[in-house]
C-alpha cells in the first residue's frame, strides 16, 4: 500500500487538478480561485473566479482554459494574465458546468451535473458539449448521468468519460474532425441505475467516478467519490490498485503528475456538500507514489 502524505492543506472543496511547469494547478470551489502549489507545498493564487471554478486545461497557444460553473463559462486566460469568455454553455448544460479537458489540437469537451445537485433535485441525464478550435459549440454526446472527470488517449483517438451516478466509465472514438462516435463502456461497476427519485438511483451506485488520470499503461485512476479512496482501473472495470483516503475524508478528484510523472495527487475533503465545505476550511491535498507514469490529458 502506497505512502499517503500531506502536501497542504486549509482549502474549502480542491478539484481539476493538473501537473504543468513543475506545479500541481487545483481549483478550489468556495474559495473561489485557483491555485498552484510546488511539491514543497508552496501555494500562490492565480485567479479569482467569482462563479467558481472546475475543470483546467491548456490550448496549444499556452493559454489557461477555465470552467466557471455557477454561470455556465468556460474562461480563457492568456500567457500574460489577460481574461475573457471563452464559451458559454448555458444553451446545452442543465446544471453546473463542472469538468473539461483539452486535446492536443484545441479541441475541448466540457460536462455539467445535468440537475440541481447541491439542492437535493432527482438525477436527470446531461449533455457533453464540446468547443471546436474555431469556438464552435456543439453537443457531443447525450444521455450521460453525471459526466464528470475525462481522459484522452496519448494517440488522442479515445476520450473515456467518468460518469459519476452512472457506475460506469464511457468511452467515445474521437473522429478527426472532433467528432465522437462508437459509445461503448469503458468499465462498468454494476447496472446503469433505472430512472427514478434521487434516493432510489443512489442506492443502486457502486462506484462514483470523480475525477481522474490515465498512466502509461492505459489504466486510469479514478477518485471514488462514494467510498474514500482512489482506484486504478483497466479497461473492462477490473481494479488493479486502490488507495484509501487518510480517516474521515473523501477524495474527489486525482491526477498523476511530479517530474517524473509518478506521483497521485488526491483532493480530499470530509464530504461533497456545499453548505458544509463553504464554511469550513478542511480541504487538503495528498500525494502517494505509484509505479507508472502519466500519460495522455490531461
Amino acid at each position: 500500500m502506497a505512502d499517503v502524505n500531506l502536501l497542504t492543506d486549509g482549502g474549502r472543496f480542491f478539484e481539476g487538478p493538473r501537473w504543468r511547469d513543475d506545479r500541481w494547478w487545483v481549483s478550489d470551489f468556495y474559495r473561489h480561485a485557483i491555485y498552484t502549489v510546488t511539491m514543497d507545498g508552496l501555494v500562490e493564487k492565480v485567479a479569482d473566479v467569482p462563479q467558481q471554478p472546475s475543470g483546467l486545461g491548456w490550448l496549444p497557444d499556452d493559454s489557461l482554459l477555465y470552467v466557471s460553473m455557477v454561470d455556465q463559462k468556460v474562461m480563457r486566460r492568456t500567457p500574460d494574465g489577460k481574461v475573457s469568455e471563452y464559451a458559454d454553455l448555458s444553451g446545452h448544460a442543465t446544471g453546473h458546468v463542472n469538468d473539461l479537458v483539452v486535446a492536443n489540437d484545441g479541441n475541448v469537451w466540457v460536462g455539467n451535473f445535468g440537475f440541481d445537485l447541491m439542492e437535493g433535485a432527482d438525477l436527470e441525464p446531461a449533455k457533453l458539449v464540446r468547443i471546436a478550435p474555431d469556438g464552435q459549440l456543439s453537443v457531443a454526446a447525450e444521455d450521460l448521468y453525471f459526466p464528470n472527470g475525462m481522459v484522452i488517449t496519448p494517440d488522442q483517438k479515445t476520450l473515456v468519460v467518468g460518469e459519476t451516478f452512472g457506475n460506469r466509465m464511457t468511452a467515445f472514438t474521437i473522429a478527426d474532425d472532433g467528432e465522437l462516435y462508437d459509445r461503448r463502456d469503458w468499465a462498468e461497476f454494476g447496472p446503469r441505475p433505472s430512472p427514478g427519485p434521487r434516493a432510489d438511483m443512489l442506492k443502486q451506485l457502486s462506484i462514483g467516478p470523480d475525477g481522474c488520470g490515465m498512466d502509461a499503461e492505459g489504466q486510469i485512476w479514478i477518485a471514488d467519490a462514494f467510498n474514500q479512496r482512489c482506484i486504478r482501473v483497466a479497461e473492462g472495470g477490473e481494479i488493479t490498485d486502490e488507495i484509501p483516503a487518510p480517516d474521515g475524508l473523501g477524495v474527489f478528484a486525482c491526477m498523476l503528475g511530479d517530474t517524473d510523472g509518478r506521483t497521485l495527487l488526491m483532493c480530499c475533503a470530509p464530504d461533497s456538500s456545499a453548505k458544509r465545505r463553504k464554511q469550513a476550511e478542511e480541504a487538503a491535498l495528498y500525494t502517494a507514489r505509484v509505479s507508472v507514469p502519466h500519460a495522455g490529458n490531461p
